[in-house]
């Protein structure tokens, strides 16, 4: 009995509390008292991840706050003295106020580009991935090489003459390569499928197609990979390829639009109907004859036509300025409205019930005849129906039409 009183209590509390409330993911730009203040507001930050199977956040975090931000010193006086030691804190890779000119540093930088290309020349590998001297010097252009030779040159003190001999050292040039040179061309299409696949999930990219590569390798070849020929021409191709998609789309031909040249059929008349005099009016709805374009509308049996006008008018209302054969018998435009009654009274007289036969042969199509009949209420029950209300209770009967009556106790009322 305990058990049972402690359902029915659990039961009561759930259906007392249930209503209505407002669930929504937490935006970490807005405070927590905005969520707290809503009256049945509810918000959460992890999702479930299907893959992983934990909870993860949704997207990436903003981090908002006084933990996530640096701590900015007091700004120093025009005399004071900074007493931290920044060669600890820092590392100086150039000097803009070297003795170097401007033009020294380009020609310095034109040696470099000369000794990668030499370098390259003399490397195996890179003779059969580079194989004109263009596609070398192009190669040797790269950041990468301007990058060793700044470094170089700032190690050097920037004294050219050390620079240039770090240059050439006694095992031969300094090759320096980049992730575009290491990677082979089997790797590069696997990457580009990779990336067709998975988009920008370089996780994902690199254990199911390159699981050889680091992620870092990775990444660094997608962002020199936007700055190739191949991908312009991946985009210019998808883009012209979406605008050929799109034009077909805008062109593409109506499937209710009718040649002009095809001579007009009479409504409701197949191509093998003789043209009867008085009914080649080939619009449905506002009879005209002639129109700079026919659309077929209705049933393909019936072989409807609309003009130009009035299919423009179906089509932003959805019906028709006159009415047709679909919706009913359509009288002639010359009829007067006695020749329309007499056609009704004729035609209720023709058919049973107003519903025309089929004269088709078959059993199947063919209208049952039903006896016709009407109930009569009598004198004396129209009588008991006043004298004896609060017996018979109409409202109540109407409501539940088969719960019996008494008519014992009705007869021995109205006796």
């Amino acid at each position: 009995m305990y058990y049972h009183y402690i359902i029915l209590l659990l039961n009561h509390i759930f259906l007392f509390c249930r209503g209505k409330c407002c669930v929504t993911l937490l935006n970490e730009t807005e405070a927590l008292k905005s969520y707290l203040e809503r009256e049945d507001a509810f918000f959460y930050s992890l999702v479930y991840d299907p893959q992983q199977k934990t909870l993860l956040a949704d997207k990436g975090e903003i981090r908002v706050g006084n933990k996530y931000q640096a701590d900015v010193t007091d700004m120093l006086q025009e005399d004071e003295e900074d007493g931290r030691d920044l060669s600890k804190m820092e590392e100086k890779v150039w000097d803009p106020n070297s003795s170097l000119t401007e033009k020294q540093i380009d020609q310095f930088l034109v040696v470099a580009r000369s000794v990668g290309t030499f370098a390259r020349a003399l490397d195996c590998s890179s003779s059969v991935r580079q194989p004109s001297l263009h596609m070398s010097a192009a190669a040797a252009s790269r950041d990468i090489t301007l990058f060793h030779a700044m470094d170089s040159l700032h190690t050097a003190g920037y004294d050219m003459t050390r620079a240039i001999a770090s240059l050439v050292p006694q095992g031969g040039p300094v090759l320096c390569r980049d992730e575009m040179e290491e990677w082979s061309a089997s790797e590069a299409n696997l990457f580009e499928e990779a990336l067709e696949k998975y988009g920008k999930d370089f996780t994902d990219i690199q254990q199911d197609f390159l699981p050889w590569k680091s992620l870092t390798s990775i990444i660094e070849y997608y962002y020199m990979w936007k700055t190739t020929d191949r991908y312009v021409q991946q985009v210019t191709r998808k883009t012209f390829d979406l605008h050929i998609i799109l034009k077909a789309s805008l062109n593409k031909p109506n499937p209710n639009q009718l040649s002009n040249s095809v001579k007009p059929l009479v409504n409701g008349a197949g191509t093998t109907a003789p043209q009867t005099p008085g009914l080649g009016r080939a619009c449905e709805s506002c009879y005209t004859s002639g129109s700079f374009q026919w659309y077929s509308w209705g049933p393909p049996n019936m072989q409807c036509r609309l003009c130009a006008s009035c299919w423009t008018y179906w089509k932003k209302y959805g019906g028709l300025k006159m009415p047709t054969r679909l919706d009913g018998e359509r009288p002639g435009p010359n009829r007067s409205s006695t020749v329309k009654r007499h056609d009704a009274r004729v035609s209720r007289l023709t058919y049973p019930h107003g519903l025309p036969l089929r004269h088709s042969g078959s059993p199947k199509f063919a209208v049952k005849t039903r006896q016709a009949f009407y109930l009569q209420t009598t004198a004396v029950t129209r009588v008991a129906r006043r004298l004896c209300q609060d017996l018979i209770r109409p409202r109540l009967l109407a409501r539940h039409p088969y719960l019996p009556v008494n008519s014992a106790a009705i007869k021995a009322e109205c006796e």
